[in-house]
């Protein structure tokens, strides 16, 4: 699943970059466990949670669509839509205060891939399957 492989390691520098962003406050701020009543550190909690309870279903979705070879350019703009969607989404929530128009289009744009991928797995499977 090279094309989910591309996608998963991009999502995971994100990733990479948001827990950072945690455990740097963290550390300036002097609390371990918690968000010490901290609104910056839970506004960066809170960014870094969302992204971790989207994102593996996206990939999960995305590996079962291509293992069901599903088109490659489908794949493709699957992935770059739910990126931006997350990015966008990182961004105006880590925003104080957040902007709120950007947070939306960046929750539109992953839940729609998400719904997308659903889909296109369920045709995927109903179609070259065999499952009927």
């Amino acid at each position: 699943m090279p094309i989910t492989a591309v996608y998963a390691a991009v999502l995971t520098v994100l990733f990479v970059y948001l827990s950072g962003r945690v455990i740097a406050w963290r550390r300036t701020q002097q609390v371990e466990i918690g968000d010490g009543a901290d609104k910056e550190l839970l506004r960066r909690m809170r960014v870094h949670a969302n992204f971790v309870e989207y994102t593996p279903f996206f990939l999960v979705l995305m590996g079962l669509a291509e293992s069901l070879s599903s088109p490659k350019i489908i794949l493709h703009a699957l992935g770059a839509v739910f990126v931006v969607g997350r990015l966008l989404h990182a961004y105006a929530l880590s925003q104080t205060p957040h902007v709120l128009k950007l947070r939306v289009a960046g929750m539109v744009l992953s839940l729609n891939a998400l719904i997308f991928a659903a889909s296109l797995c369920v045709v995927m499977a109903l179609t070259r399957g065999g499952i009927l």
